[in-house]
C-alpha cells in the first residue's frame, strides 16, 4: 500500500499537509467547474481598473488643460491616476483575500457539507490553512488581472512602488484574512442571515481606510475612528510609495502591531463562535 493510498500511514507534518492540499484542490476544482464565479475573480477586477483608471485620467487631462482623446499613458510622477491605480491594485489584495476565504466557508454550507467536515480528523487549523491556500491562488489570479489592464491601458506598472510593496502586500493579505475570519464566525453563529457580511463588510472599511486618500479628508469625527484600522495605515504606506517617497516604516510598524492585534481578535472570536455553534447544536441549519 503506498503513501497516496493511506495518508494516515504517514507522519503528522505529511498527514496535515495532505489534508491542506486536498481542502485547497476541493476549492480549486469548484472554481474551475463553475465557470460564472469567474466573474468575482476577474471581471469585478477588471471593471474597478477601467472605472478608477479613466477617471484618474479623465482628471489629469482635465486639470492639465487637455482633451479627453489621446493616448492613454499616464506620465510621469504623482497623479490622481496613479493613486487611483495603486489603490485598486491593493485593494483588490485585501478585498479578494476575505471573500476567498469567507465564500469558502460558504461553499461548505451551501452544499451541505459542514456535518461531513466535522466527522473528518480534518482540524480546523488544517481547513483554515487549506481554504487560505486556495485564497491566495484566487487573489494571485485578480491581482494579476488588475495589475496586467493597469499597464496595458494606463501604463501604469505597480512593481514601480519598489521593494515597499512586499510588505504593503503581505499586511494586506493579513488584513483580509482576519476580517474573512470574524465573518465566518459571525455566519456560524447567527447562520444565513449573516452572509451579507461577506461581500459588505469589508466595503465599510474602504472609505474609512483611505484607499485612494489620505484620511485627513474625512469628516473629524471620522478620522479617529479611520486612524485605528491597520488597513488605513497600509493603504497609507502604498500612497506614500506610489508618491515616489521613500518607504515609511512608522506607517508599516503601526499598520503591523495592528494587524497583529486584529488577527489575534479574530481567531479568539471565531474560537469563541465555533464553541458555541458546537453547544447549541446550530450544525442542525445545515444538515
Amino acid at each position: 500500500m503506498t503513501a497516496t493510498e493511506a495518508p494516515e500511514l504517514r507522519g503528522p507534518a505529511a498527514t496535515s499537509a495532505h489534508r491542506v492540499r486536498a481542502v485547497a484542490r476541493r476549492h480549486w476544482l469548484v472554481l474551475r467547474r463553475s465557470p460564472h464565479r469567474i466573474f468575482d475573480v476577474l471581471v469585478w477586477p477588471v471593471v474597478d481598473t477601467l472605472l478608477y483608471g479613466s477617471i484618474g485620467l479623465f482628471a489629469a487631462k482635465a486639470a492639465g488643460g487637455g482633451t479627453e482623446t489621446g493616448g492613454a499613458a499616464l506620465g510621469t510622477g504623482p497623479t490622481l491616476a496613479v493613486f487611483l491605480l495603486s489603490g485598486t491594485v491593493l485593494w483588490h489584495l485585501v478585498h479578494q483575500t476575505q471573500i476567498s476565504l469567507a465564500t469558502g466557508f460558504l461553499e461548505e454550507t451551501w452544499s451541505r457539507n459542514v456535518i461531513g467536515l466535522l466527522t473528518t480528523p480534518l482540524r480546523g487549523w488544517e481547513y483554515l490553512a487549506g481554504v487560505g491556500l486556495f485564497a491566495l491562488v484566487r487573489t494571485a489570479l485578480s491581482t494579476l488581472a488588475v495589475a496586467s489592464l493597469a499597464f496595458a491601458a494606463y501604463a501604469f506598472d505597480v512593481t514601480t512602488l519598489g521593494l515597499g510593496l512586499i510588505p504593503v502586500a503581505a499586511l494586506l493579505l493579513l488584513c483580509g484574512w482576519a476580517v474573512a475570519l470574524a465573518v465566518v464566525g459571525l455566519v456560524l453563529r447567527y447562520g444565513s442571515g449573516a452572509e451579507a457580511l461577506v461581500w459588505g463588510g469589508l466595503s465599510v472599511v474602504m472609505p474609512l481606510s483611505g484607499v485612494f486618500y489620505p484620511v485627513s479628508t474625512l469628516p473629524a469625527p471620522l478620522r479617529p475612528v479611520a486612524e485605528a484600522l491597520p488597513t488605513t495605515h497600509v493603504f497609507a504606506a502604498g500612497r506614500a510609495l506610489a508618491g515616489d517617497g521613500p518607504t515609511p516604516w512608522h506607517e508599516l510598524a503601526v499598520a503591523t502591531l495592528g494587524t497583529a492585534a486584529l488577527l489575534v481578535l479574530a481567531l479568539f472570536f471565531l474560537g469563541r463562535m465555533l464553541a458555541s455553534f458546537r453547544r447549541r447544536g446550530l450544525v442542525t441549519r445545515y444538515s
